[in-house]
């Protein structure tokens, strides 16, 4: 059965990482980016990936794991060699009701952490439903050559429209008439080729021309 895709808000939330290593530290990347509050629980961290936990809003424990460092996470990632101590991260997890991930182990995962492309506020995400993370990451690779930095500046000049034509036009339909032009690849092929400042001029066209379709 396939998953629910969703963007989950983990703004201040709390995740916890069991383990120390490069997979480890590359989740606890992912989360932080998120604005998760990240506890780490490792029994050892190589000197090299020290730097890798030691950021804004990650606390690192160097300890052996133990079931009370769940208590209050929102979710977990179970990411060591152990595979017994990865089953082990799970179990507590569904008991406490914590959604897990057990790194390369799909039975044992509650959710999946997608490859991801990001672009200022847009975001593309590659999910194989746990059937071969190497795949999203060849796809994701494929993509950022077509998904530019270009795509997320123009995000942010449809995001700035969108809010006035909130305030502006009452009417649904007319404001999803407008929107759906310049969405479309004519608008970002202006905003790419011109600028922002023509694409600005353009977008004024359409508010003031509602009926085109």
């Amino acid at each position: 059965m396939s998953k629910l895709a969703i963007y989950l808000e983990m703004e201040g939330r709390r995740a916890v990482v069991v383990g120390g290593g490069t997979v480890s530290a590359r989740k606890v990347y992912m989360l932080a980016q998120s604005g998760a509050r990240v506890t780490v629980v490792a029994e050892h961290v190589a000197s090299t990936l020290l730097p890798s936990f030691q950021i804004p809003q990650v606390e690192l424990i160097i300890a052996s794991y133990s079931k009370d460092y769940l208590v209050g996470a929102t979710l977990a990632v179970a990411a060591t060699n152990d595979l017994v101590l990865n089953r082990r991260v799970y179990e507590d997890c569904q008991e406490l009701e914590v959604l897990c991930n057990v790194v390369d182990q799909p039975e044992l995962c509650d959710f999946y952490m997608p490859a991801v492309i990001q672009r200022g506020h847009l975001q593309v995400a590659i999910g194989t439903d746990g059937q071969c993370p190497a795949y999203a990451g060849h796809l994701r690779k494929k993509l950022e050559e077509i998904f530019t930095e270009q795509h997320g500046r123009f995000l942010e000049q449809l995001e700035c429209i969108r809010a006035r034509m909130l305030d502006e036009i009452p009417d649904p339909d007319q404001r999803k008439s407008i929107l759906s032009r310049l969405v479309s690849d004519e608008s970002f092929e202006i905003f790419h080729r011109d600028g922002p400042g023509r694409w600005r001029q353009f977008a004024e066209e359409q508010l003031h021309q509602p009926s085109v379709g």
